[in-house]
């Protein structure tokens, strides 16, 4: 009687959808570009995962990883690109496919170096983790901080990290700071659809667009930062307060025209809640970054110059100007007051702001370093072309707040130098809008679908490929084999309280670790007049650099790999100097020779007539390997 009630009231069964239609479901129909797209990914990924397997990290030379990664990779690149471009051009297909080629082309970007290196990449990736190691261990301010002092004044990238260890029982952020540019970059993606997609309900121009941007983002500011964290924030509030306008815009259309066209999730908040979450952002931003408050204070006094764009902006910019001005004057004074002189003086040095005078040099540039500074500057040249043609050619664009996003760093370029990086800086955080627009540009579509997909995915590849050319150029000296860094554990973490590391360059795998017991010096750092007085003479200087003044701990001469690429890339000093110290420090009785392998030898600074000849040969050059076959100590 019940399994009869049952049968009655169960309604007609659902019929199984046949394994065809579940699959032309997914592909978004049976059209030969839904094949080919579904096709090309496994495809392009399959030959990612073969070049890693044929990367040869000993080819790195003036162009980096350039030279290292196998034509494979660069096929896999090549059908990842056809592949995503038929996705845009295809609107059947689901946008879980479009999703799926930008988090591959973030992987094979960002993932590349994470998986081909056993160590940490980059000096100041390696500078951020001995700021973390000190402050847990410390448990907030790091006294006797020295140069990075900085670091005090705007703890919130360095202290969310400590609680993340605290919460997790990890010992150090090394682990996972490897990971960190594939990580922030992954993390970008959300708030970038949430921005793009508060601009336009077109699906080819916002996921074009996302990936435009991670195509030309070479500036190399997603390692493991307080910019790179700040930058996230940065491009969440952008989200979030224009998708408030374009909500409103919204509104007022509808009253007149009938239903908005798109609904964003600001549109959706009440007022406080939304204005609670930008209040949120912003905080995170003021306490973990100089620089990036000041920018948003800039692109948000831009963007409410236009009356319609008031109600919503002024309470965020009021905001971020109290959370500045409130912070800087408290926490950060100290700083700001010390060099009150220099920020002064950059306000009147317009044109050496925008374009700083290029780097104190000694030596050559390599000429792969050159012709790279040329690739960037062209960049930057065609991406703004391309931004100029969007704004004067469509009119829509013109409304969505974007020019204050693009306009907005210009102060800042021209008021402050920023350490001769304000205009990488500026490139950065206008790249959301330049990347947005160069699509509604090169993303066009027309009566002749197969050029314009031509052109698109030309014009995309083009500017994917220079992306490559300044990303990675500059590896040989981020790269540190495992040898450097059980150089710089000898000096750091084994050496005793006080100790003194003299270095060439920066270009150290944890110099810093213990910073607030150790003294640091960089040869390439000094005046112009005593690097000419070291390159004469070298003993002298270095004897004196190693001695005063007097410390209670040992004083290190530390030679590296990286440290000798650096130069060779830069052309800061002669190529030859790091080979040079390390011959004259093997030959004099006041050096002893306490860590050697081919990519990296300390030496220990003794009296004069202390020790004996150290005997150890330069690690680079000729006779100064001791593994001719591969004189960097890398795997093949």
């Amino acid at each position: 009687m019940v399994d009869q009630q049952i049968a009655d009231t169960a309604g007609p069964p659902v019929p199984r959808r046949p394994p065809a239609a579940l699959l032309d479901r997914v592909l978004g129909g049976r059209s030969p570009a839904g094949r080919f797209a579904a096709g090309a990914l496994p495809v392009a990924v399959a030959l990612w995962v073969l070049a890693l397997r044929g990367a040869r990290l000993d080819r790195m030379g003036d162009l980096g990883l350039l030279q290292a990664l196998p034509m494979t990779y660069w096929a896999g690149f090549a059908v990842l690109l056809a592949g995503f471009v038929a996705v845009l051009y295809q609107p059947r297909v689901p946008q879980g496919w479009a999703a799926a080629y930008v988090v591959a082309l973030i992987t094979m970007i960002h993932a590349t170096p994470s998986v081909l290196y056993p160590t940490l990449r980059y000096a100041w990736a390696w500078k951020h983790i001995a700021v973390v190691d000190a402050m847990l261990r410390h448990n907030g301010t790091v006294p006797n901080a020295g140069g990075l002092e900085l670091y005090n004044e705007w703890p919130g990238f360095f202290q969310l990290n400590v609680l993340f260890l605290r919460a997790t029982g990890l010992h150090s952020a090394l682990g996972y700071a490897s990971w960190y540019p594939l990580l922030a970059n992954l993390m970008l993606l959300g708030p970038l659809l949430l921005l793009y997609r508060a601009l336009t309900d077109n699906r080819r121009l916002v996921w074009g667009g996302v990936w435009l941007f991670y195509s030309v983002s070479w500036v190399g500011q997603d390692y493991f930062s307080p910019q790179a964290f700040a930058f996230l924030l940065f491009v969440l509030l952008l989200a979030l307060v224009i998708g408030r306008l374009a909500a409103a815009r919204r509104a007022a259309a509808a009253a007149a025209e009938g239903p908005p066209t798109a609904t964003a999730l600001t549109a959706r908040t009440p007022w406080l809640g939304w204005y609670a979450m930008t209040v949120v952002v912003l905080a995170g931003i003021v306490i973990s970054h100089p620089l990036t408050p000041i920018m948003t204070i800039s692109v948000l006094a831009m963007l409410s110059l236009p009356r319609r764009n008031r109600r919503t902006v002024l309470p965020v910019l009021g905001a971020a100007v109290a959370m500045t001005f409130a912070w800087d004057y408290t926490v950060a004074h100290s700083y700001l007051a010390q060099n009150a002189n220099q920020l002064i003086a950059g306000l009147s040095a317009t044109n050496s702001n925008v374009r700083p005078p290029g780097q104190l040099r000694f030596g050559t540039i390599a000429p792969g370093q050159a012709m790279v500074a040329r690739l960037s500057l062209g960049m930057c040249a065609v991406l703004g072309l391309l931004a100029v043609v969007a704004l004067v050619s469509q009119r829509w664009v013109r409304r969505t707040g974007l020019i204050a996003v693009l306009f907005g760093p210009l102060p800042l370029l021209l008021g402050n130098s920023y350490g001769g990086e304000m205009i990488l800086r500026a490139y950065l955080f206008v790249l959301p809008a330049t990347a947005f627009l160069a699509g509604t540009v090169v993303l066009r579509s027309g009566r002749r679908p197969v050029l314009h997909r031509a052109l698109a995915a030309a014009a995309a590849g083009a500017l994917a490929l220079g992306m490559f050319g300044n990303y990675y150029s500059k590896e040989a000296m981020n790269y540190f084999s495992p040898q450097e860094v059980a150089a710089l554990k000898q000096v750091t973490a084994d050496a005793p309280s006080g100790t003194r590391i003299v270095s060439v360059t920066g270009d150290l795998p944890g110099g810093e670790f213990n910073y607030d017991d150790r003294t640091r010096v960089i040869l390439s750092q000094l005046s112009a007049e005593e690097q000419r007085i070291m390159l004469a003479d070298p003993l002298p200087l270095l004897r004196r650099e190693l001695t005063v003044p007097v410390v209670p701990g040992p004083s290190f001469l530390v030679l590296t790999r990286a440290q000798a690429e650096a130069l060779r890339l830069t052309g800061a000093l002669p190529e030859d100097t790091v080979r040079r110290l390390a011959g004259l420090a093997a030959g004099s009785p006041e050096f002893r020779a306490v860590y050697t392998s081919p990519d990296a030898v300390v030496y220990q600074y003794t009296a004069p007539s202390a020790g004996v000849v150290g005997e150890v040969a330069p690690p680079w050059g000729t006779g100064g390997s001791t593994d001719q076959q591969n004189p960097t100590g890398r795997q093949p």
